[in-house]
């Protein structure tokens, strides 16, 4: 174990506790097993290395990663069992969905052990969403995003703003002094903001590393397939981001991958769980999420940058950024008369030049427009959207 407390000690020294993500001060620490789950690369754990630099005693701290060649030979649970008699109060454990049987393991550690915190983490999310089923009214499972605009301004460009609220955007009560002309800015983020690794070199190298690895390592390890339906998962999400945004027709899919029609919707959940797309449903008055799908995007701009390189559509990357922000703190579903509705409140989102056409009608009708700093009446700013978190 003392290597292990070696390795956690140099971890936790060295992090940068400056900055801290949306989600850090939302956490409830307090809870006995806490999960903490989201796509590659957002940033997990930095935030539970920071969280144990700034709030908690290192020699009652231990952090470990599933990865570990320690667990070649060593159970959990006994790590667990030795952490406690040595005084250890709080585990750690990152990337717990590479380690076999992690959820069973993890219900004997809370159940023997009283008076220890877990916190894990896991990129997996469909894995960690099938293994929470075993921990069900032990386990916390909080989910995290990647960079919002107003994230990006803070750790790229030192510019600190203070979250905005849907009803201040709509109200045109958003006022950000500290950048009086932010389109530029706007514009890196929606290609290279995202990732908290964006200040890094290869950028786009390690971001197609992130998109390699879910679609040929996680989805396929967690729905037991083999190497050659991983392929057709890159060629599902390639059509996806080809799209402008993509409308899915089962059948035609399932010709074109040469794969049986009912697995397409599967293969399109697996790449939603894990973090590559967003499905936009239509409104429901049953249980949340089960509207008819009407648009297929993906999860995030960078990713339609990457992928797409040189053929983005500006449309489909100007929605791919609305709701990619919005759906953190709103459900947000399809609409009839504009492109997503959010409660009461239907919008349309486009260019400068957009008209209100869509949603004249609409009782709550607003028009998103990128390309302008300011907004008017029941006109905003697409980039006031992304300073909501």
């Amino acid at each position: 174990m003392d290597s292990l407390f070696q390795y956690s000690n140099q971890l936790i020294a060295r992090v940068d506790t400056a900055y801290t993500r949306y989600l850090y001060n939302k956490i409830n620490w307090q809870n006995r097993l806490l999960g903490l789950t989201g796509p590659r690369g957002v940033g997990k754990t930095t935030l539970i290395l920071q969280y144990i630099k700034n709030k908690l005693n290192t020699q009652e701290t231990l952090y470990v990663t599933a990865e570990d060649f320690y667990f070649a030979k060593n159970r959990l649970s006994d790590l667990a069992n030795d952490f406690v008699k040595a005084g250890g109060k709080h585990l750690f454990v990152d990337e717990v969905h590479k380690y076999p049987d992690w959820s069973k393991e993890l219900k004997l550690i809370y159940d023997y052990h009283p008076d220890l915190k877990v916190v894990f983490t896991g990129s997996s999310i469909l894995d960690i969403k099938k293994g929470s089923a075993d921990l069900s009214r032990r386990a916390v499972v909080y989910s995290m995003q990647g960079l919002s605009f107003r994230e990006y301004l803070m750790l790229f460009h030192h510019l600190e703003i203070a979250p905005v609220s849907l009803e201040q955007i709509v109200n045109q009560k958003v006022d950000v002094p500290q950048i009086p002309h932010p389109l530029p800015l706007f514009d890196h983020y929606l290609k290279k903001g995202y990732y908290p690794f964006a200040g890094e070199d290869d950028f786009g190298l390690k971001l197609r590393q992130v998109v390699n690895q879910t679609l040929e390592v996680d989805i396929p390890t967690y729905a037991q397939m083999n190497v050659s339906t991983g392929r057709k998962l890159k060629q599902l999400l390639a059509i996806v981001a080809q799209s402008v945004p993509f409308k899915p027709n089962m059948s035609k899919l399932a010709e074109m991958l040469n794969i049986s029609r009912n697995n397409i919707a599967d293969y399109l959940l697996y790449m939603e769980e894990a973090g590559m797309i967003t499905q936009l449903r239509s409104q429901t008055d049953g249980i949340r999420g089960l509207g008819k799908i009407d648009k297929v995007y993906l999860e995030n701009t960078n990713l339609v940058y990457s992928l797409v390189e040189d053929l983005q559509n500006k449309g489909n990357i100007r929605e791919t950024f609305f709701l990619n922000q919005v759906k953190v703190n709103h459900q947000v579903v399809s609409s009839s008369m504009g492109d997503f509705q959010v409660g009461t409140m239907d919008f349309e989102v486009g260019g400068k030049s957009k008209r209100e056409k869509q949603i004249k009608t609409a009782q709550n009708g607003y028009l998103v427009k990128d390309d302008i700093e300011r907004g008017y009446l029941n006109t905003i700013p697409l980039w006031h959207f992304g300073l909501m978190y």
